[in-house]
């Protein structure tokens, strides 16, 4: 039987939850500008490479977790990372084997689900990229570039901490 600690479900520390109880508006913007900002940029560079901007919606809603709660262990670099482009991977392959269609979306859902537990890498954004692959219609392989984004979001995660932890200072 598996232990229930193995499972990232709660966050690695309260740190974070303590702190964002008392920050004012202002702060609370301040924070939020280093998620929009990075996904701001990511979009520009995904518009001068690719016409493929539904490919990275997911990256937006795992940079706004990223800013709700940096750590919390779902939203980890380590866990970002597996998660989003194994979900790639598992929605690409689910595209090649069996078309673009809901029977490669399902198959791809289901099996990034699977995948993120058994790894300990839940991130439920992933979901969201195993079907934006699966159900890509366009012959263009944007695997690459999407690695290249999921890493701008990883650092992400190292930004929010490091803001957190200036916030943690002056309170």
């Amino acid at each position: 039987m598996m232990s229930q600690n193995r499972f990232n479900s709660k966050p690695i520390t309260s740190i974070g939850r303590s702190l964002r109880q008392h920050l004012s508006l202002k702060e609370e913007l301040l924070l939020a500008i280093a998620p929009t900002l990075t996904i701001a940029i990511v979009m520009a560079f995904v518009e001068t490479v690719s016409q493929q901007r539904l490919l990275f919606a997911s990256l937006a809603a795992s940079a706004f977790l990223i800013y709700l709660d940096p750590h919390h262990s779902s939203n980890t670099a380590r866990t970002l990372i597996l998660s989003q482009l194994m979900a790639a991977a598992i929605g690409w392959f689910a595209n090649f084997t069996c078309g673009a269609g809901y029977v490669a979306g399902i198959a791809a859902m289901v099996a990034t689900i699977v995948f993120t537990i058994a790894l300990d890498v839940v991130h439920p954004p992933a979901v969201s990229t195993s079907l934006s692959f699966a159900l890509q219609t366009s012959s263009q392989n944007n695997f690459i570039l999407f690695s290249l984004a999921v890493g701008a979001i990883a650092l992400l995660v190292g930004l929010e901490r490091l803001a957190l932890r200036i916030l943690t200072r002056f309170h």
